[in-house]
């Protein structure tokens, strides 16, 4: 079955997307000059050639391996759990054994302790992922496991670690140049929440036996189309990112400030939270965006979906589906009659019939959706929707006026922090921690 768009419920009756439509020659041609001025590596995917043979030569290396411990946070992390748990489902599964992807994505002192404690160093490869080379989340992580392999692996402890930072400069490449670490590139202008389908995300899927090249070969067939050199108005116009694009536009003029992201194919779930970084930290700009909501299909059809439903009409939603999920085991035909309509019946109808229930409650309830349905719910899917939401969040950036490939307003809470942890300068951040931490609390116990 092909890989679909369904428009039906997306209330475009009650949108003004032609004005964002008729932008197309403009939107058209922005994308020819970032393109070829290579600012946009999420679609022309430059590095592929390049990174397909250094994975090739990983390939080995890392089968000697049974953990990988990945360092990184946000986009460094993201992608890589959502690929796990949707192509590697049996590590989460009881009686797994083989190879295992752990993930440091926070500031948790228990789970670092666990990893210290619990991890084999012999069979365990750390991967830390940082462009800069400076997140300090990560960084500081690294150098815990650094110091926990060499007083266990001696003068080999370099052998276990593997390090994706920018291929010039940064502490990382550093450390690279220093121990001779083994070490792939995160690519130019590639920010995090675009970089699953880089170096980044692919590691963690090739040491855990996913189809790489499917992965790309999928995002190769969304994004291709809009790295042409001569891409036209009237080519753009077609295509379901740009269409996707306006009408995320278009929502926000009506008032429609929160986007969910509804996945009715279970394993996919973790999709929705790589979705809110990459929507969220691209469209939160000058007072403009909407909220990404995470949700998944059929659990929070029982938690959050009343307030979906029957709460304040904002909400638009991006429905995942795919009719060709496995049936599962089939219902006893021996049921009470009051739940004699399953009788017999394939268990995963249940959940085909809950998402087509669920579709059309939004409906009646005025949400907009746009169901995503997949053919399959194979890797080359997983890669077309990677480009296809990467390339509608950037363009949706660009017809509100803001721009989608940077995250001005998180560097603040980063240098607060910093400032907290006494670092060197940020003179004017300390003096409003001091500010901030001598000023009057109203407190109260609970």
């Amino acid at each position: 079955m092909a890989d679909i768009l369904d428009w039906t419920n997306a209330a475009l009756n009650d949108l003004d997307m032609n004005a964002y439509a008729e932008r197309a020659d403009e939107m058209a041609g922005r994308l020819s000059a970032e393109t070829s001025a290579g600012r946009l590596p999420f679609l022309t995917m430059p590095y592929e050639a390049g990174l397909r043979r250094e994975l090739e030569e990983l390939r080995e290396y890392l089968h000697d391996f049974e953990h990988m411990l990945l360092l990184g946070i946000g986009g460094s992390a993201l992608g890589a759990r959502a690929l796990q748990r949707a192509f590697f489902p049996q590590q989460d599964q009881p009686g797994h054994t083989g190879q295992s992807l752990w993930i440091a994505d926070n500031v948790d002192a228990y789970a670092l302790e666990a990893y210290l404690a619990k991890l084999p160093p012999e069979k365990t490869v750390v991967v830390t992922v940082s462009k800069s080379g400076g997140t300090i989340e990560t960084v500081g992580q690294y150098f815990i496991l650094k110091q926990w392999a060499q007083k266990s692996l001696g003068d080999a402890w370099s052998d276990h670690m593997l390090l994706v930072t920018d291929a010039k400069q940064g502490f990382l490449r550093g450390e690279v140049e220093r121990y001779g670490i083994k070490a792939l590139p995160v690519p130019d202008n590639l920010g995090g929440r675009y970089s699953v389908l880089s170096a980044v995300g692919l590691i963690p899927a090739l040491f855990l036996g996913i189809d790489v090249e499917a992965l790309l070969s999928g995002a190769r067939k969304v994004a291709a189309p809009l790295a042409q050199d001569d891409l036209t108005g009237e080519q753009l116009a077609a295509h379901p990112a740009f269409q996707l694009a306006c009408w995320g536009a278009a929502l926000q003029d009506k008032g429609f400030d929160e986007m969910i992201f509804f996945a009715y194919i279970p394993l996919w779930a973790s999709f929705g939270d790589w979705f809110a970084q990459l929507w969220a930290e691209s469209l939160g700009k000058e007072g403009k965006g909407s909220q990404p909501v995470p949700a998944t299909g059929v659990t929070d059809q029982h938690s959050v979906n009343q307030m979906f439903m029957d709460g304040i009409r904002n909400k638009a939603c991006l429905f995942l589906t795919c009719p060709n999920l496995p049936s599962g085991p089939r219902f006893p035909a021996d049921l009470p009659d009051q739940f004699g309509y399953v009788r017999g019946k394939d268990f995963g109808k249940l959940l085909q019939a809950e998402g087509l229930g669920t579709r059309m409650a939004l409906a009646a309830s005025g949400v907009p959706l746009v169901e995503i349905s997949l053919g399959e719910d194979s890797p080359e899917q997983a890669g077309k929707l990677i480009a296809l939401l990467g390339a509608a969040t950037i363009l949706t950036g660009w017809l509100m006026g803001i721009n989608p490939l940077d995250q001005p307003a998180v560097e603040l809470g980063k240098r607060l922090a910093k400032a907290r942890m006494d670092a060197d300068g940020l003179e004017e951040e300390k003096a409003d921690l001091a500010a901030y931490l001598t000023a009057e609390r109203d407190i109260r116990e609970f």
